[in-house]
């Protein structure tokens, strides 16, 4: 009862964003709003999507990127306020939803082939 209760409440209240579809390999950019003090920027973030988890109003999606030789993941939730946009650069062809030994790969090995559309 309670489980229906809840589901109930996330798709009713929750607003949902329209962000293109995206999967694990992809590459795609993160544009969301950064408050300091009383003054707001529009930051972005761009890298390769490890994973997405979850469902409905409690989804999130892991990127990381490359700054300098240190790795960089940042954890998303699909419906936080601050996000304005995600755009996708690049659709990546991988074998696996959550792709956690993309971490270990260095140099050549690290880059992810580009999914050809017909």
């Amino acid at each position: 009862m309670s489980l229906d209760l809840v589901k109930f409440v996330q798709d009713e209240f929750v607003t949902k964003k329209d962000f293109p579809e995206f999967k694990a390999g992809d590459t795609i950019t993160v544009y969301y709003e950064i408050k300091e003090g009383d003054k707001t920027r529009t930051q972005f973030f761009k890298g390769v999507v490890i994973q997405r988890r979850g469902s409905g109003a409690t989804e999130t999606f892991t990127i990381r990127k490359m700054s300098g030789n240190v790795g960089v993941e940042r954890i998303f939730p699909v419906n936080m306020p601050a996000l304005q946009k995600v755009e996708v650069n690049q659709r990546g062809k991988v074998r696996r939803a959550r792709i956690f030994y993309f971490r270990e790969l260095t140099g050549k090995k690290a880059k992810i082939k580009e999914l050809r559309r017909k």
